[in-house]
């Protein structure tokens, strides 16, 4: 278990190194918003109100600040449970604190973290992929986005540790050129960075008609910041803090360069504005960035989604699937169940809903919902390390108030589509939520028997019987019996059963899942010498459960020790 002075040296580091892999990994999904986020506020032959625009620039601007910045990057951040992130770790980190409902609270937020799963490849590839409008007005970007998330998803199998590295490269070149463009629009118009005065966002959610409403299409310059916490753990806290200052004045100069273009063309087009600010002698090299980021910030979601399903599976959450490890890199996995059925669902997704503009209904609303969890649990860990009550108060009901307005904004558009994410949502919540309930009936329904000293003698006369072929030279029994001396009933009458189980050494092995994410602990108690052992292996939650393995370097160090001796087989 790696020690906290260890974790702390980790997130207080800062090295290029890190900070690049930071700009790769956790930057995707919010670094590709501005392809689509104007385009969900201002629809194609519109004519442009300056008070609107400047009213978003402004909502954009603060949202960036107090949703991503101030509630993500300075405060989530620092809730890391042995330098791990993400809404389980989180469960994990605080829910010996509190009563068994906060386990709702995770579920819900995972499973609508996986549905966020679901849609972002879709409106990412697809916003970046119709930008080839302009060159092709006819053309049909169905067909191509489907190839490219098809391409995504195969490619999941051999592992991305070699393609990973060219992420970080090809995303500050990305981060670079959206700040360059913006600047350059700004040139022409620079009077538009008077939005950075909240009164503007005042006046467009109170005086603009129907201004309210907005939120729900500014809601999507920060849907990537729940992908900031939960990759903290590869590559800690401070590299995530340290790079966040480029990629937000990225985002704000990309952002207020198409709102300069739309106040001095004075209308909305068919093309998104941030292909309308592209300089046209570098029109198709952008549009192939576009599109190598967007599939960059798709991965990063999708190796997110399989990190999150493999903690949902240890914290018995869901069934359990195969998993398999297909680089070096620590938390690298791979789940077929998962890869396969991420694509099908991506897949229906492009086919339902065609266009990006479009799909931004359902891409909100479930974002919405994981923040909504995400500042409940953070609020209960804040409580559970004594902060002054006041502080807890006013920064969780700032949060609340932010996100209970967008969760508004966005429950107008479950008619236009936010009811799929809702029914996804949900389903997984119903999935987990039943699973968790049949295993504790089942849990509810095993008998347990001490192993009294009768039992341990016919164990040990039944391990030394030479009349007896043998079963086993090494016999194990998993047990969900912690307790040394204690196992379910049904293996004790197992052993003695037809036919009757000889054996040299009978183990007991139970498997514990902590709260920690890292942990990898043994105790071996020892029933009868050489004969009869109980183990208790702890793992942690992200931990591979190579149960086999583990056994036999257990084995090795009793050996070692001279706790256990290898006997001719009797």
């Amino acid at each position: 278990m790696e020690p906290k002075t260890g974790i702390s040296t980790f997130h207080s580091k800062i090295k290029a190194a890190g900070i690049l892999i930071a700009v790769g990994i956790v930057f995707g999904d919010i670094g590709t918003s501005p392809l689509y986020t104007y385009n969900a506020i201002f629809h194609s032959g519109e004519v442009i109100v300056p008070a609107k625009a400047l009213g978003v620039l402004s909502c954009v601007i603060w949202t960036l600040t107090v949703q991503t910045t101030l509630k993500y990057v300075l405060i989530t951040l620092q809730a890391d449970n042995k330098g791990e992130g993400g809404i389980f770790s989180l469960f994990a980190l605080i829910k010996r604190y509190y009563k068994k409902w906060l386990i709702f609270v995770a579920i819900i937020g995972g499973s609508f973290l996986v549905a966020d799963g679901i849609i972002t490849p879709p409106i990412s590839v697809a916003s970046a992929v119709e930008g080839m409008r302009a060159l092709y007005p006819d053309i049909n970007t169905v067909p191509i986005v489907i190839g490219i998330i098809i391409l995504l998803f195969l490619i999941q199998q051999f592992g991305t540790q070699q393609i990973g590295k060219l992420f970080g490269p090809v995303m500050v070149i990305w981060f670079t050129f959206i700040g360059v463009i913006g600047l350059l629009a700004l040139q022409k118009h620079p009077a538009v960075l008077l939005a950075v005065n909240p009164v503007y966002a005042y006046d467009l959610l109170v005086h603009y008609p129907q201004g309210f409403w907005l939120l729900g299409g500014v809601f999507l310059c920060t849907t990537g910041a729940e992908a900031m916490y939960s990759d903290m753990g590869h590559v800690g806290r401070n590299n995530i803090r340290v790079s966040w200052i480029y990629i937000k004045l990225s985002l704000i100069l990309c952002y207020a360069g198409q709102t300069a273009w739309l106040i001095l063309n004075g209308k909305a087009n068919d093309l998104s504005p941030f292909y309308n600010i592209v300089p046209q002698p570098i029109y198709f090299p952008a549009l192939l960035l576009a599109t190598l980021a967007t599939i960059i910030a798709s991965q990063a979601l999708i190796s997110g989604c399989f990190t999150l399903a493999n903690e949902a599976i240890h914290l018995g959450f869901w069934p359990r699937h195969r998993i398999i490890f297909p680089g070096t890199v620590r938390g690298q996995l791979y789940i077929p169940f998962f890869n396969w059925a991420l694509m099908i669902a991506c897949i229906a997704m492009v086919l339902h809903f065609r266009e990006s503009k479009r799909m931004e209904a359902a891409f909100g609303l479930s974002v919405t919902l994981t923040m909504l969890t995400t500042t409940v649990l953070v609020s209960l860990w804040l409580r559970a390390k004594r902060k002054p009550l006041l502080l807890i108060i006013a920064v969780t009901g700032a949060f609340l108030a932010v996100e209970c307005a967008f969760l508004v904004a966005n429950l107008q558009k479950i008619k236009e589509g936010g009811w799929i994410m809702l029914l996804v949502g949900g389903a997984i919540t119903g999935v987990m939520l039943i699973w968790r309930s049949g295993k504790l009936q089942q849990q509810s329904l095993i008998n347990f028997v001490d192993l009294r000293p009768d039992h341990l003698n016919k164990l040990i006369a039944l391990s030394h019987q030479d009349q007896l072929n043998g079963f086993a030279t090494h016999l194990i029994y998993l047990t969900a019996s912690r307790k040394p001396g204690t196992i379910e009933e049904k293996t004790l009458l197992s052993v003695f059963a037809n036919p009757i189980k000889k054996a040299d050494v009978y183990w007991f092995y139970h498997v514990e899942i902590t709260d920690e994410p890292y942990t990898l602990e043994y105790n071996v108690t020892t029933l009868a010498e050489n004969d009869v052992y109980h183990v208790n292996l702890k793992l942690g939650f992200r931990v591979y459960p190579r149960v086999d393995l583990f056994f036999r370097l257990i084995v090795k160090d009793l050996l070692d020790s001279g706790e256990l001796e290898l006997e001719t087989p009797r």
